[in-house]
């Protein structure tokens, strides 16, 4: 992803500091919203989406830590770069365990943190349309852990929205969804996004298995039956990303 297409959110309750990363990082072409504590953030957030957040840990009222929580779970596929100045503390280490992914001590290298805006941004994008929250969760650390961005649709409407905003490499679609099916999740990634690799994941072998042969025959790149072979999905995911 290049910077010109890039969205970078930064959050801090120092306005100097806030300031200094946002002329720096715009500079470099990336669109840049700011923020001064928690509320503000999640107002941006729930408006747009970001690539990347760096948000620092320690602020009044809502800290750094609260703050990825929820943008977690409004925006999953954003990557959290915390800042701080105890970056050995608890709540550093816990915001890690969250799935915040690397964290900054203050005061910041600039050009360690560019590097890590950088590679974020290079992370594939996966998209994971799933009804079932445990699974997604465990999908989501799964892969956040090999280096992917993940975002996550639990209905056919969210899996629309979020293949019209973003550019996805791989797409992974429950068979059988709320009101619809895995199907028209398929078609629409086609129109939307022609060149994502596609994989069709079930639990209801029996159930869905002419309809997953049908999608195949239209194009869907794979077939991933619940429980996962781990291995086997996560060998699938790198060739279709590499």
């Amino acid at each position: 992803m290049n910077a010109q297409s890039a969205s970078v959110l930064v959050v801090d309750d120092e306005m100097d500091a806030c300031a200094n990363l946002s002329d720096i990082l715009g500079d470099l072409g990336y669109q840049i919203d700011v923020a001064y504590d928690g509320p503000s953030a999640l107002e941006l957030v729930k408006q747009n989406r970001y690539d990347v957040a760096l948000l620092d840990l320690k602020m009044p009222g809502m800290d750094g830590l609260e703050l990825y929580r929820r943008i977690k779970q409004l925006r999953a596929g954003t990557v959290a770069i915390m800042v701080t100045a105890y970056a050995g503390s608890d709540t550093a280490l816990e915001a890690l365990a969250t799935g915040a992914w690397k964290i900054l001590s203050k005061p910041v290298d600039l050009r360690q943190l560019m590097n890590l805006v950088g590679e974020a941004l290079g992370q594939p994008l996966v998209l994971v349309v799933d009804d079932d929250q445990d699974l997604c969760h465990s999908l989501w650390d799964l892969f956040r852990e090999r280096g992917y961005r993940v975002c996550i649709a639990r209905d056919a409407a969210q899996a629309r929205e979020q293949l019209q905003r973003t550019t996805f490499q791989v797409v992974l679609i429950d068979m059988k969804l709320p009101e619809s099916d895995g199907s028209q999740v398929f078609h629409m990634v086609r129109e939307a996004n022609p060149l994502a690799r596609t994989v069709l994941i079930t639990g209801m072998r029996s159930e869905t298995e002419l309809l997953v042969q049908q999608t195949l025959a239209e194009g869907a790149d794979a077939a991933c039956y619940k429980p996962f072979d781990v291995q086997k999905l996560l060998e699938t995911l790198h060739q279709f990303t590499h």
